[in-house]
Parts: structure tokens; C-alpha cells; sequence
């Protein structure tokens, strides 16, 4: 499924506007991009849990040449699904 597919799956269920639908949807993604970039954990009660964690900088190769290269620390998002989700995930 994509986003269209996903707007037009909302928009049906909740008797509304593909249009609303897709305003809606961007908004929550937008929200959510905005306070994990912050630090900030999102959490939704039974979906999951959005977070950013940390990887360490460490020596990688280079395919090619095989020489060392320094790959830099960086941020990392992580999602946790809750117990809700699993539980619908693993009955189907």
C-alpha cells in the first residue's frame, strides 16, 4: 500500500474527502517527523512508539579499494509496535 492508497482507504472509511483526507494524513506525518527530529518520543497507545536512538561512528571498507573509511555517528528513528498491532499482525 501506498500513501495514495492509504489516503484513499481513510477517506472512505471516515466518510470524508480524499482531499481532507490526504491534509489529515500529511499533518500527522508532519507532526510526527517535527517531534522525533526534536528528541521527543511519539507514542500511540496499542500502534507503537516512535523514538531516535544512536549509532556509534565506526570503521567501515570501501568495496571497491578495500581501504578503511571513517563512517561519522548518526542519529537513527526507531519504531516499537505495541502490543495491540502485534496482537492484529499475528492473527491474520
Amino acid at each position: 500500500m501506498n500513501k495514495q492508497d492509504l489516503v484513499d482507504a481513510v477517506a472512505a472509511k471516515a466518510g470524508t474527502s480524499k482531499a481532507l483526507a490526504a491534509e489529515t494524513l500529511d499533518a500527522l506525518l508532519g507532526t510526527i517527523t517535527a517531534a522525533v527530529a526534536k528528541g521527543d518520543s511519539v507514542q500511540l497507545i496499542g500502534f507503537g512508539a516512535f523514538s531516535t536512538g544512536a549509532r556509534a561512528a565506526r570503521v567501515g571498507r570501501n568495496p571497491a579499494t578495500g581501504a578503511e573509511i571513517q563512517i561519522p555517528a548518526a542519529k537513527t528513528v526507531k519504531f516499537t509496535a505495541g502490543k495491540a498491532f502485534k496482537d492484529a499482525v499475528n492473527a491474520s
